[in-house]
């Protein structure tokens, strides 16, 4: 899976936005399990540079500008709640003055989470060099008017040429961007088509379109909240997918790290265990067997009857009964 985030989804999480910070934590997962690799313009790069400091200070405008400034009747004197309401209020005042001091030290030495986050980002990105003639083919696009791009500006139109110069062929393609200029004037959630048959006449492959991070994994995770529960779905899957001794082995010690499965995971790693050869051929081996032994005890009640009595056969005798229909090649 190819992958490209414009600056400004990258600039958001400086800002005030419904994007949090999770999601890079998410994107960062599936990078880290070569699930989808990121590809990186120089243009973005010096972009996130040149607009960090910007974004940060009107976020920092605007958090300072946030008071409690309620102002109470001269009736209100003597209730006890109007005393408690004046207290709640000089702690807010201080604690605020905190935050404020704190967050600006961080932006200025970019300790920001924000900054760590996609740091690390950019770091396992696929950087593209802006070479001259990416740079050629960007003016001329400027100046015959096509998109993307505004008046005076040609950093969309380097990015898109960048984009167009790498990505392998017959590749499926995300680009997350909310930037209008990628977008249909008809229909702002939808590609502009433009651009949509130039790729796909040059790439011969399917362009996917969206306008947050968030929006990806609602489609494509939409039962992951959080960034250490997608890393363990994937690694399930991998376990599920093991085709080989080695493999399991390695999925297992990774699985080991969780301290508890849902019902679903469970009879997934429970049918995996029966069904795929490369795992109920080392069911005696001692890290499988004590694997599948801790995740079952106690949470028999959430396994499918049948599947939970296949295994514990298979655990105590090192045979399946029956014999499971899928076949892995043996190592």
């Amino acid at each position: 899976m190819h992958f490209f985030i414009d600056s400004n989804i990258f600039l958001r999480f400086y800002q005030f936005s419904k994007d949090d910070l999770e999601e890079l934590d998410k994107l960062r997962v599936l990078l880290r399990k070569g699930e989808l690799k990121l590809w990186l313009p120089d243009q973005v790069r010096e972009e996130l540079r040149r607009k960090r400091e910007s974004v940060i200070a009107t976020a920092l405008k605007d958090l300072r500008e946030q008071r409690l400034n309620f102002q109470f009747p001269a009736m209100c004197k003597g209730y006890p709640d109007h005393d408690l309401l004046r207290d709640l209020q000089r702690d807010y005042g201080t604690h605020h003055a905190r935050l404020v001091e704190q967050i600006t030290k961080d932006a200025r030495d970019k300790n920001l989470k924000a900054d760590k986050t996609i740091r690390s980002l950019i770091d396992q990105a696929e950087a593209i060099e802006i070479t001259d003639a990416i740079y050629c083919r960007a003016k001329q696009r400027h100046e015959r008017g096509n998109p993307p791009g505004k008046p005076g500006s040609l950093g969309d139109a380097i990015n898109w040429e960048a984009l167009l110069a790498a990505i392998p062929k017959s590749e499926s393609f995300y680009i997350i961007t909310d930037d209008n200029d990628y977008s249909s004037i008809l229909a702002k959630d939808s590609f502009n088509p433009f651009l949509l048959h130039e790729w796909s006449k040059a790439k011969g492959s399917e362009l996917f379109y969206y306008k947050s991070l968030s929006g990806f994994f609602r489609e494509k995770h939409p039962d992951i909240h959080f960034a250490p529960d997608l890393e363990k779905s994937l690694t399930i899957r991998d376990f599920v997918r093991s085709s080989s001794f080695a493999r399991t082995h390695a999925t297992i010690a990774s699985l080991k790290r969780y301290a508890d499965f849902n019902p679903a995971q469970l009879n997934e790693i429970v049918n995996a265990a029966i069904s795929n050869r490369q795992i109920y051929c080392i069911s005696d081996d001692e890290d499988v067997k004590e694997f599948l032994s801790n995740i079952i005890s106690g949470q028999e009640d959430k396994i499918d009857p049948e599947s939970l009595k296949t295994l514990q056969t298979l655990l105590e005798t090192g045979k399946l009964t029956p014999p499971s229909a899928a076949i892995f090649a043996m190592e």
